[in-house]
């Protein structure tokens, strides 16, 4: 890997997809499961905190029922998930206690993290966890986060825990993020139909060209394919976290990464660590609230730091609060900042392409001139420039 240096970490976040957790079948492969722990644990011994992002209880509870897998739909997999959920964490409860480690489940929906409250809750609880020696085994509360279990195209969702692996990385203020995959990493083609593709053993800056090598398609037994892979990467990059891609089923894996060997596709962070609140704006990056903004706004806010008035403002997408974060989007279809909505969605469309001075006539009152106010505004790195590095 080019430009690769042994980083010395002392926080990860490591993400088991499903397909490492049932070997390609349709069961809880636990000779596996045992072999990922025995790595983690090696790996906590030698100094480094670690949170495990766990997928699997679909599986699981679709393997309990003897189910073929033909039933897709959300409802089904809720049910999945209430079945197979406690059963995925006794399974690594049992593992880890032979091992000496103590576990703790955590459950979180995109909700949970959506206000500044549950954002530094959840940070506390999970870093207390970690401060006196115990395993955070984290997961989606599939059960109830009917939005986050499918892959429809809409980049807000979460997808088979990949983007919630970026969440957990982001708000812990992880070094790296290690997202376990039954692929090698990101490939120029797919390697199971093309000979000739090859790995692309670093990305410097998630570009179109990146996301157009991920394609679409999840897993059989999970929901995430590689294109969630590159929207988990990318909330990780821009919140300061490297992440690699890597074949979950490579022998020691996990501690030959952490001792700084390259394998899989590993993207390099594209901002310095942030601070905590910039960060939980870039959640933003998880969810479909939008505003669609033209050129002139986009330069304002790229080049000269300026704050994003209604006049700017083409268009929004989903629902948002005042005071939530949401993403800038430019006409090019970058998404060029994140920010705090100063009013909410509904007011947006209705003051949208105003002057500033007619906001309080159109709306009967006013919260400022600004729709995102620069001192609640982050910007994300640009995709204009070739970004991968190819050895």
């Amino acid at each position: 890997m080019t430009g690769s240096t042994h980083q010395r970490l002392a926080r990860i976040v490591v993400k088991i997809g499903t397909g490492i957790l049932t070997g390609g079948a349709r069961t809880l492969d636990h000779a596996r499961m045992a072999d990922v722990a025995r790595q983690i644990v090696e790996v906590r011994q030698s100094g480094v905190e670690v949170l495990l992002v766990s997928s699997g209880a679909i599986a699981a509870g679709r393997a309990h029922l003897a189910l073929d897998g033909s039933r897709r739909d959300i409802p089904a997999k809720q049910m999945l998930a209430a079945i197979g959920q406690h059963r995925l964490m006794n399974v690594w409860d049992r593992i880890f206690a032979d091992l000496g480690v103590t576990v703790a489940q955590t459950l979180l929906t995109k909700g949970d993290l959506r206000s500044r409250p549950g954002y530094l809750n959840t940070r506390n609880t999970l870093l207390g966890l970690v401060e006196v020696g115990v395993l955070p085994i984290i997961n989606e509360n599939d059960v109830v986060a009917s939005d986050e279990i499918r892959v429809d195209g809409d980049n807000s969702l979460f997808g088979d825990n990949d983007n919630l692996a970026a969440m957990v990385a982001n708000l812990a203020d992880a070094q790296l993020l290690l997202n376990l995959t039954n692929t090698g990493g990101l490939y120029t083609a797919d390697p199971r139909t093309d000979p000739d593709a090859r790995l692309v053993p670093e990305v410097l800056r998630i570009t179109r060209s990146i996301e157009a090598l991920a394609g679409g398609a999840g897993t059989d037994q999970g929901t995430g394919g590689m294109r969630t892979k590159i929207e988990s990467a990318r909330l990780a990059t821009a919140s300061g976290v490297d992440v690699v891609i890597a074949p979950g089923m490579e022998p020691d894996v996990l501690v030959r990464l952490v001792a700084g060997e390259a394998i899989g596709t590993r993207f390099r962070a594209s901002n310095a660590h942030r601070e905590s609140r910039q960060r939980w704006i870039l959640s933003a990056l998880t969810r479909r609230a939008a505003v669609h903004v033209d050129h002139g706004a986009a330069d304002a806010l790229r080049r000269r730091g300026r704050s994003l008035l209604a006049a700017g403002v083409l268009r929004i997408d989903g629902r948002f609060g005042r005071g939530d974060p949401l993403s800038v989007i430019d006409p090019d279809g970058d998404r060029i900042a994140c920010g705090l909505a100063n009013y909410a969605s509904g007011d947006v469309a209705r003051i949208k392409g105003m002057h500033s001075a007619a906001i309080a006539d159109a709306l009967g009152y006013a919260f400022g001139e600004e729709v995102i106010h620069r001192n609640n505004l982050v910007l994300v790195a640009s995709r204009d420039r070739p970004q991968v590095s190819h050895g």
